[in-house]
């Protein structure tokens, strides 16, 4: 089944001014068309923009609470139509390759991210009231106009609940884009969004990047950037945004570190979850560990038990109910990890290859690799790999532990492992990342009441908790003399 996707613009899907359309192709089966995707182009941005502008003053005069009741009732209208549901589960499957269950977790999380923002109504609501003498001032917020939300590929619905809520919560209306790759259920959980909405709150443009990202950027109308993506595209959106003063979050990945104890805990529960915490949409998550340090009375210990985890795996099209390691979603980051890989192999690093692939199509499968001890220097350890390959290496004492985790250009998670919280929390303080997970890590053990970015290269600002909101909001003081 071929789906044809569209723009949605001033409360009414479109079609691009181009007219032009690009197929999407499943990256377990690069024969099969997932279905077709408008091209836009500076024109559909420009219309975008112009909706939202007309539409941001009523919104903004709107209170908290009576946004926040708009949020809920696009929770209930994205989840009230089950078979509809069922349906968008199955398109991001075969659109990103990832398994069906973090399919079905996507869906269904952003309702349940509108509905948590929604409860900040009551908290937004209050402002700060400096008293006399001197003066009687009151801090208070307004938003800050057009909002671009940039969102990757690879759990779109995720982030764009990590941005979308905030923003319209905040007071602003949005204009949306999308990756190029795997846009199709995104798009259509949009358009529900989008549809409980006044016209042109929210706006949705698709297409070529080229074509329709630095005009979105450039956009006079646009008053804040929120992006999610590479270090070097981060790097553009925040240069072109200096144009115009606008200001930026950028969540720009990571390579994060992973430190295993002496004392922990590691029955089957803790090294599923130091799985789930590595191999995670086969490796394609910005906050997943890719550098696993181990103390080296438990080296021996987790190399085993994560050997034997991945040893199970079936690599093929996650469509079918055997599968249980879906492939990578791109030709790009096909080519990039298995670059990572190779030189690891060339270099001599023990390099060790898990599972066995069922499906027999053309597709990006790589087979899970753990790299045992390598040299520091390799990019299987200096980059992100953001693929299905993770470095092993023991540590005699804890500084040299955390100095390893501290020696990278990427700042945005960590986790510890070990049966001693207060221990856990004193290492977690010497750690430059953004977010530090006690005995789990990633998206999977999120808190998304704490605000979520990072440090260095891993970008600017920070999405989820209060703080992810008021950052699409700018402070104003009014103040009289008494």
């Amino acid at each position: 089944m071929i789906t044809d996707s569209k723009l949605y613009i001033s409360g009414h899907v479109c079609d691009s001014d181009s007219g032009e359309t690009y197929p999407v192709f499943n990256p377990a089966n690069l024969d099969a068309q997932v279905g077709n995707v408008p091209n836009g182009v500076a024109s559909d941005v420009d219309r975008a923009c112009q909706a939202a502008q007309v539409a941001y003053p009523l919104w903004a005069a709107l209170t908290y609470h009576e946004r926040g009741e708009f949020l809920n009732q696009a929770a209930q209208n994205l989840m009230h139509d089950q078979q509809n549901v069922e349906y968008r589960i199955s398109l991001l499957t075969r659109e990103n390759g990832k398994l069906r269950k973090e399919s079905a977790i996507e869906t269904t999380r952003i309702a349940d991210r509108f509905r948590e923002v929604a409860t900040y109504a009551d908290r937004l609501s209050t402002d700060t009231e400096l008293p006399s003498p001197p003066r009687h001032t009151i801090v208070t917020r307004q938003p800050r106009g057009v909002a671009a939300l940039i969102v990757p590929w690879n759990w779109p619905l995720a982030i764009l609940g990590a941005k979308l809520p905030q923003a319209l919560i905040a007071g602003n209306t949005v204009v949306i884009k999308l990756s190029e790759n795997a846009p199709l259920a995104t798009a259509q959980a949009i358009i529900i969004i989008a549809d409980t909405f006044p016209p042109g709150v929210v706006n949705l443009i698709t297409g070529n990047s080229s074509r329709i990202g630095d005009p979105l950027l450039r956009h006079p109308h646009v008053r804040y950037i929120n992006f999610t993506g590479s270090v070097p595209i981060g790097k553009h959106v925040m240069s072109v945004a200096s144009e115009n003063l606008i200001p930026v979050t950028l969540e720009l990945g990571g390579n994060d570190a992973s430190i295993v104890l002496e004392d922990a805990k590691l029955d089957d529960t803790a090294l599923q979850n130091l799985y789930i915490g590595s191999f995670l949409t086969s490796g394609q998550v910005c906050m997943a560990a890719k550098r696993l340090y181990v103390h080296r009375s438990r080296f021996e210990e987790v190399v085993q038990g994560l050997s034997d985890i991945l040893a199970q795996k079936v690599i093929g099209d996650a469509l079918d109910p055997d599968v249980s390691f879906a492939p990578v979603n791109n030709e790009c980051q096909f080519k990039e990890i298995n670059a990572i890989i190779q030189q690891a192999e060339q270099a001599g690093a023990d390099v060790r290859e898990f599972g066995h692939q069922k499906t027999a199509t053309r597709g990006y499968f790589v087979k899970p690799r753990l790299v045992i001890n390598p040299d520091p220097l390799l990019d299987i350890v200096v980059k992100e790999q953001f693929g299905p390959a993770l470095p092993i290496m023991p540590f005699d004492h804890e500084d040299q532990a955390i100095t390893a985790a501290n020696d990278s250009e990427f700042g945005l998670c960590s986790s510890i492992w070990t049966e001693n919280f207060d221990h856990a929390v004193s290492l977690a303080r010497q750690i430059e990342a953004g977010f530090t997970y006690i005995n789990g890590h990633g998206p999977t053990v999120q808190d998304t009441r704490a605000p979520f970015g990072g440090f260095k290269n891993s970008g600017i600002g920070r999405n989820f908790g209060y703080e992810g909101i008021i950052a699409f909001q700018g402070y104003h003081a009014i103040s009289a003399s008494s």
